[in-house]
């Protein structure tokens, strides 16, 4: 299949609808002393319409044509052949490794940006990275996904062969939320293509006695940290007082697409909200804020397809469970954030595989850790990779397109 450079375009009739609906934009009221915990402001969200309508997606779109984009055709089983949108950052170095980053929800391709320039050249004995960062079906750029039953086995296919295409018959994996889906799922079943896996949200189950008998025997002889206890504390809330959107995305998301297709001020709320729970006290600009939702507000399958994952992998037959397994052949390097929606002992995480690198991060949420702190995954990258580190050599070589 062909491999195709690839610059944004937005039609200026969305850019003038867009800037039209704004303007045009009705507001509910809000109880008195409401606060994040009912939702986004009322405040926060009239200021921010005002401003993206006064906002110049031009001067963005031009910022984000300077770095390397493509397109190429791939065929996924069942579903015939899909235009996949991809960043591809090739390195110069000799012996550079292919990255697969994968991205989640509310997401884009745009999270990997910040992290491109840290991890294409060689510092000292530092390793360096191909990165490919593809807009997975129904987000961004890529196309959207016409027929049901599109889970993680396909996108886990999607992302491989892409790979594949690009001439990287080995090659490693980054993710965090829907990324860390993904990419297990890419271990999962291409395990001798995969050779090894960095996620930043931590998602795992407590030992076995049955799956997971050594670990099982230090999680009962080692109490908790006052870490971790913070960890499982930061779960609860999140599965109490900031899953809402899951519930509705995985059982309704064809209701929720009327809104956010329609109304720009709902899909700046929908994910603003995100934006600021889950990080923590992280200062996202407007000129950020606006590039990050209106990535989504013209995306190629429009606003409400990107939720369509939720609903899928909800309603496969497994619902995803095997993510959660012990991945053997696939050398694993986790990354913990105190202020994730999800924090779980270390002990728990390493029920999924041969874990070679942790890292305890001490402050910030980072959810949006290549964003958000795009030096901290760049260093875990390069420990995990690098001479020292435990996936040292795990990729023999691969030429690239």
């Amino acid at each position: 299949m062909a491999v195709r450079p690839f610059k944004i375009s937005v039609p200026q009739t969305k850019i003038d609808m867009l800037k039209q609906k704004l303007s045009l934009a009705d507001f509910p009221d809000e109880l008195e002393s409401a606060g994040w915990d009912m939702g986004v402001p009322l405040g926060d969200i009239k200021r921010l319409a005002k401003a993206w309508e006064k906002w110049d997606w031009r001067q963005a779109e031009k910022r984000l044509n300077q770095v390397p984009q493509f397109e190429t055709d791939i065929e996924v089983d069942g579903f015939g052949s899909l235009e996949i949108h991809f960043v591809y950052q090739k390195s110069d170095v000799p012996g550079a490794i292919p990255l697969l980053f994968v991205h989640g929800w509310p997401g884009s391709f745009i999270e990997v940006l910040d992290i491109l320039p840290l991890l294409a050249e060689r510092n000292g004995s530092d390793p360096a990275f191909h990165i490919v960062a593809p807009s997975l079906p129904n987000y961004g750029f890529s196309q959207g996904v016409s027929k049901r039953g599109f889970a993680l086995t396909q996108y886990a296919e999607t992302c491989h062969k892409l790979m594949l295409q690009l001439g990287y018959t080995e090659y490693v994996t980054q993710g965090g939320d829907w990324g860390f889906s993904v990419t297990r799922f890419i271990g999962i079943l291409y395990p001798e293509h995969c050779k090894a896996s960095h996620v930043n949200l931590v998602r795992a189950s407590v030992p076995t006695w049955r799956k997971n008998p050594i670990l099982a025997l230090q999680h009962s002889l080692s109490p908790y940290t006052e870490k971790e206890k913070k960890g499982l504390e930061r779960t609860a809330w999140f599965r109490k007082e900031g899953i809402g959107y899951y519930h509705e995305q995985s059982t309704k998301p064809q209701t929720l697409a009327y809104s956010l297709h329609d109304s720009p001020v709902g899909l700046l709320a929908w994910i603003f909200e995100k934006l600021h729970d889950w990080t923590d006290g992280y200062v996202w600009t407007d000129d950020q804020i606006f590039t990050w939702i209106s990535i989504y507000q013209f995306s190629r399958a429009g606003p409400g397809a990107a939720h369509r994952i939720y609903y899928e992998v909800a309603h496969s037959p497994s619902k995803g469970q095997e993510m959660y397994d012990y991945i053997p052949g696939v050398v694993l390097g986790l990354s913990y954030n105190p202020h994730e929606v999800c924090v779980v002992p270390a002990t728990w995480g390493k029920t999924l595989g041969p874990v070679v690198y942790e890292a305890f991060n001490d402050r910030g949420g980072r959810h949006f850790y290549a964003s958000e702190y795009p030096a901290l995954l760049a260093r875990d990258l390069k420990a995990m990779f690098g001479r020292k580190g435990g996936a040292y050599g795990v990729v023999k070589g691969n030429v690239g397109y």
